[in-house]
């Protein structure tokens, strides 16, 4: 009892000293907007920035040294969400079917864009004053009502917010952007939000860089961790599919107001020409005040939410630097009403920051009227709907559609709080109290909100398809700047989505006259690929021409085509052309005087047959054996005629009647000649003069050499056909832009044992021709003989390695004349030298027989 008595005058002094404090709020400060209610949701807005002279970077640019004046700025349209508030608490009055009949009311606060002030005014919530006394309730009949608070148009402010109400246990909502960090920092609750499919924006997102071939793109995301998810997750996805960050940018109020910062911002804004912005006007609103004030950047941007801002600017500038941006909004539908609602909205009617937002509007200024502020020269029956649309937009804002659900949110848990105490019988409407408001939690995780903590994952509750609409900023024809929809993007899944743009509807802004460009490199043309540039993005690339046999039928390919065997590339290596089938003609100038010469030789050795028969019992043409001149005569015709196989279009009896004919008819031949030498040595060597048996016997072997000669070389030819005959087949290779019908030899060893067997006879004939060629002279073949074979032999030997490196027409062009010069040697060196004696010596004999 003394203690109590001793400190009583300590505690009379703490109740005076709480009821002084809330007496001298209550007569210096505002005290926020109050509407009485069974229950009472609070609010907490952000309806003012503030832009002090320190926020003016001074090196920047040396002709703008003067520093900016504390400027104010009211974002009139942001008085829509306070509208959203009270159009909803009165349509829920108005329906007798919630809350048992019970009313709403609503405590409201500007909380601006400040997150100190936005924690000041949570606290002044709970108070019921601002500024507050933390722990004081100076309003209790209105603080005691209050069960959950709408609050926090941006993560950070959130998040303060949630700081104060958590401690309290008080259900707060967000109508800030969705974030799925959000409350990982507050070690006691965060605030419910409205799930959204983020995988939907990043599919738009990259659904649209693709559609204006946009590959070289610069991110600026706010410095929190909802920017540092978003960099992760879209930079993933850009790159799987071909697309490149050019720069990524952590922008923060802080760092925007640092001259340094700022330039190296604006020097990396000019890296690219498309620019994707991730955050909500308060994460960039002072970055984009300086960057209306100080650069003309001439990008295009893409935002993922409104960037609406009224400043003490012209509005023509906003536009001039993000005219023909575009604008990523979750799809919403119209609230009911609502519009109506906005359109009847009277600054007398309804709480007093109207009448800041109507003066402003308007343009009519405040007057004092025995101490009251009242609004002069306004419209008396002025509406929000004529004013422009850059001051106020009649159509639902995203955060008004949240700050909207929310309410029904609200109140369908205190509904269903209600129905559960009516059932337990604990309501007693004539003591009602509202409830503690750490009750509704149970009946707000059942709704269509999500929370995120350290304890539980987020919950998401979305439809099955997600729609985003696009806009576009733009001026119209009648000088309003508006933001017009131009198309859609619905997400079902990774494999299911459509994105629907009208291009014609939108328009680029003043600095560009058609959708721009935004590549590191400038694109590689047809005919050539791309080459990777080493230490850069695969996007900034060199272009090199396509190898030989390839082709880029399209521009930025990364790998060029192979032409198919049967077709070319054309000479800008972007087409493949059919290939052109070609083979040694009758009708190419090269196949006809090979024709010519062969009927010729032929011709040539047929007479000079019919001018040995003439003179058949002349002594130069019996002489060793005119029986073999004869046959080497006529194999030598055939051996002319041959080369012919060798020319027109190969066929499979062509390929094996050429080979075989000429290995045959040269063995013939060359036996011959080889029986020719033998005749040589035997008559001069091994024979008695007068002995007609044994000359018989020579004759008799020769015929023998002719014939196993010969018959060697067709068994060789035999074994050719049946193992690996020749075949007609087709070199694409060779000659460029052509097909050559050829004919494969088939075996190669059994093609080079014909050559090799001929060249075997012809050195044994040219060897015994040698040894003998010093016999007497009187019908002596051996010297001719010799220097046939050694024609013979030149023209072989050169025709392999000639053979071997031509290909095409003139692999076979070198075959057939080949047979054309060694079969006219053997003709010119065998058979000239008599025939001159027969022609010419002798008529002189017979001149000289005549005259004696």
């Amino acid at each position: 009892m003394k203690l109590l008595i001793a400190f009583s005058p300590l505690i009379v002094l703490i109740f005076f000293q709480e009821q002084i404090s809330c007496f001298y709020l209550a007569k210096s400060t505002s005290s926020g907007y109050y509407q009485d209610g069974d229950f009472v949701i609070g609010g907490l807005f952000s309806l003012r920035m503030t832009l002090g002279g320190h926020l003016k970077p001074k090196i920047l640019f040396k002709d703008k040294t003067d520093t900016l004046d504390v400027v104010h700025v009211d974002l009139t349209r942001h008085y829509q969400h306070i509208l959203a508030i009270v159009f909803a608490i009165e349509n829920i009055n108005k329906d007798p079917h919630i809350l048992f009949n019970m009313s709403l009311g609503f405590y409201l606060f500007n909380g601006n864009f400040i997150e100190t002030k936005a924690m000041e005014s949570s606290m002044g919530l709970l108070s019921g004053e601002s500024p507050p006394i933390p722990n004081y309730t100076c309003r209790p009949e209105k603080t005691d009502k209050v069960v959950a608070v709408i609050g926090g148009i941006s993560t950070s402010i959130s998040t303060q917010i949630s700081r104060v109400l958590s401690l309290y246990n008080i259900p707060q909502i967000s109508y800030a952007p969705f974030d799925q960090s959000l409350g990982t920092s507050v070690q006691l609750q965060s605030p419910y939000q409205f799930p959204v499919h983020n995988a939907a924006l990043y599919q738009g997102i990259i659904q649209l860089l693709l559609y204006f071939t946009w590959v070289w793109v610069g991110l600026v995301v706010p410095d929190d961790m909802r920017g540092e998810i978003f960099l992760r997750d879209i930079t993933e996805e850009m790159t799987n599919h071909g697309l490149c960050v050019a720069f990524a940018e952590k922008f923060t109020e802080f760092s925007a107001t640092k001259s340094e910062n700022l330039k190296h911002f604006m020097e990396r804004v000019t890296l690219t020409g498309v620019i994707v912005a991730f955050g909500d006007t308060h994460d960039f609103l002072i970055s984009v005040y300086l960057s209306i004030y100080y650069a003309p950047f001439g990008n295009i941007w893409i935002t993922t939410s409104d960037w609406y801002i009224t400043l003490p600017i012209e509005q023509n500038r906003v536009y001039r630097h993000f005219g023909g941006g575009l604008l990523f909004s979750f799809h919403m539908d119209e609230i009911l009403g609502f519009k109506d609602f906005l359109r009847n909205v009277q600054p007398r009617k309804y709480l007093h920051d109207i009448q800041d937002v109507w003066s402003i509007l308007f343009e009519c200024p405040y007057f004092d009227k025995d101490g009251v502020r009242e609004l002069s020269q306004c419209e008396p029956n002025g509406s929000l709907s004529t004013r422009p649309l850059h001051a106020w937009d009649m159509n639902t804002s995203p955060s008004s559609y949240k700050v909207h659900a929310a309410v029904y949110a609200i109140a369908q848990a205190l509904h269903e709080e209600l129905s559960f105490r009516v059932e337990g019988g604990s309501l007693d409407k004539s003591v009602l109290r509202a409830p503690l408001p750490w009750k509704l939690h149970p009946f707000l995780q059942n709704s269509q909100l999500g929370r995120s903590s350290n304890e539980e994952n987020v919950v998401n509750k979305e439809v099955s398809a997600t729609k985003l609409d696009i806009f576009n900023y733009q001026s119209l024809q009648s000088g309003t700047k508006a933001q017009v929809k131009v198309g859609e993007f619905v997400f079902e899944s990774h494999s299911v989505q459509h994105l629907s743009l009208n291009d014609k509807l939108i328009t680029w802004g003043e600095h560009h006259n058609q959708s721009p460009l935004s590549a590191c490199s400038q694109s590689c043309p047809l005919g050539f690929r791309k080459t990777s540039v080493e230490g850069k993005p695969f996007c900034c690339f060199d272009c090199a021409p396509c190898p030989d046999g390839e082709i880029a039928n399209e521009t930025d390919m990364d790998q060029c085509i192979k032409c198919p065997e049967d077709q070319y590339p054309n000479k800008q290596r972007n087409q493949c052309l059919p290939k052109i089938m070609v083979f040694l003609s009758h009708e190419d100038t090269l196949g006809a005087v090979l024709v010519s010469l062969a009927i010729s030789l032929s011709a040539f050795s047929a007479m000079i047959l019919g001018l040995f028969v003439c003179y058949r019992d002349t002594s130069i043409v019996r002489a060793n054996n005119r029986n073999l001149s004869y046959l080497l005569l006529i194999s030598l015709m055939f051996c002319f005629f041959c080369s012919l196989i060798f020319i027109g279009q190969p066929s499979t009896v062509t390929c094996v009647l050429r080979q075989m004919i000429f290995g045959v008819v040269f063995s013939v031949a060359v036996s011959a000649i080889l029986a020719k030498t033998f005749i040589v040595v035997v008559a001069f060597k091994a024979i008695k003069p007068g002995s007609r048996l044994q000359m018989w016997m020579v004759m008799r072997l020769s015929n023998v050499i002719v014939c196993c000669g010969s018959i060697i070389q067709v068994c060789i030819c035999a074994v050719w056909l049946g193992t690996y005959p020749p075949f007609p087949d087709v070199d694409m290779h060779s000659e460029f832009g052509h097909i050559i019908l050829c004919c494969n030899e088939g075996s190669t060893l059994a093609f080079y044992c014909v050559l090799g067997y001929l060249g075997f006879l012809a050195s044994l004939s040219l060897l015994i021709a040698f040894l003998v060629r010093r016999l007497p002279d009187s019908f002596n073949e051996a010297k001719t003989i010799t220097f046939s074979m050694l024609v013979f032999c030149s023209v072989w030997i050169s025709f392999i390695p000639t053979y071997l490196s031509s290909t095409g027409k003139t692999m076979v062009a070198v075959e057939i004349f080949s047979i054309l010069a060694s079969s006219a040697g053997l003709l010119g060196c065998m058979f000239l030298p008599k025939c001159y004696v027969i022609l010419l010596r002798s008529a002189d004999l017979s001149r000289k027989k005549f005259f004696k």
